[in-house]
């Protein structure tokens, strides 16, 4: 059964001191979408967030930047999909991934939260749900957990900045079938995406 997107949320952030650091990486890809659709975003109070409603093919679609905090990103997303009763496997969740090097994106339907904070707190605010699909964009992992926040926090070199952007190109060239439901084309296409050095 296909289940075409309602709702693409990119997690992050607020504040001019975050928007270059690799935590935003999901923003960046739904500021680009946006961008590539025509939404442009007015802050709503009532979803703690950004939003634009934009047309694709006849089909509404809602992006969504929650102007909250990474690990309370679920306020936002839990106030909008409950407001419209958009299900969790018709939203996608665009975020950083540690255990990705830079340059590798992946769809991921439904599953575990791997520790994701932000990830966490939307499944919690869908009621526990965990259905909802991600885009996983690598960020690399600094190699050790002490340094992890450092990391994700950090701000992106113009190489990492240039090749997440490369990234981000690909993923939007799939989103095609991500919007239509067609998971399983839209998971292919991306997995065999790569460039840089593992």
């Amino acid at each position: 059964m296909k289940a075409p997107l309602k709702l693409i949320v990119g997690i992050g952030n607020p504040g001019d001191q975050y928007a270059n650091t690799r935590h935003n990486a999901g923003i960046w890809f739904v500021e680009r979408l946006a961008q590539q659709l025509g939404g442009v975003f007015k802050e709503e109070k009532k979803f703690f967030g950004r939003v634009t409603n934009v047309n694709y093919k006849g089909q509404e679609l809602r992006l969504l930047i929650p102007s909250t905090y990474m690990n309370e990103s679920g306020k936002s997303v839990g106030a909008l999909a409950n407001f419209f009763k958009i299900p969790a496997n018709q939203i996608l969740i665009a975020h950083d991934e540690l255990d990705f090097s830079i340059g590798t994106i992946r769809f991921k339907q439904g599953g575990g939260l791997a520790g994701h904070k932000g990830l966490r707190d939307i499944s919690r605010n869908l009621g526990g749900n965990q259905d909802f699909n991600r885009l996983r964009v690598g960020v690399g992992h600094p190699g050790s957990k002490d340094q992890v926040t450092g990391h994700v926090l950090g701000k992106a070199t113009i190489e990492d900045k240039d090749m997440i952007g490369q990234c981000i190109e690909e993923a939007l060239a799939c989103m095609p079938l991500a919007l239509q439901g067609d998971w399983d084309q839209a998971m292919n296409r991306l997995h065999n995406f790569k460039i840089g050095n593992e």
